[in-house]
């Protein structure tokens, strides 16, 4: 888990992370994004909406931490969702995510 915290920081201080709802529903419509990352602790409908988005525009979502975790690990407050927006950092995140089970969904 460690070194998937790690690598959402690096990509947050390398610029190539978005977060907040509305930037990253711009993201997954634009094709800038390349994994979407939602808080397992979420509302349903927030989940709901990441889902159908990311399904419709073939955007690898994953739901699973916390929202205190996320915005811990890249320097801010509280996040629910974020988007990674340069694929060597979506390879390095998802290769991460297939082998822990923190993660409770990924598409």
């Amino acid at each position: 888990m460690s070194k998937i915290l790690s690598h959402l920081g690096l990509a947050m201080r390398a610029g190539k992370l978005v977060t907040g709802d509305e930037i990253v529903l711009k993201a997954v419509r634009s094709g800038g994004a390349h994994l979407v990352i939602v808080a397992g602790d979420a509302s349903d409908n927030t989940k709901k909406k990441f889902r159908d988005k990311c399904h419709t525009y073939n955007v690898p979502l994953a739901i699973g931490l916390d929202r205190g975790t996320l915005g811990e690990c890249i320097g801010k407050a509280e996040r629910v969702v974020l988007a990674i927006t340069d694929p060597g950092f979506f390879r390095m995140i998802s290769k991460e995510m297939m082998i822990l089970s923190e993660v409770e969904y990924i598409e």
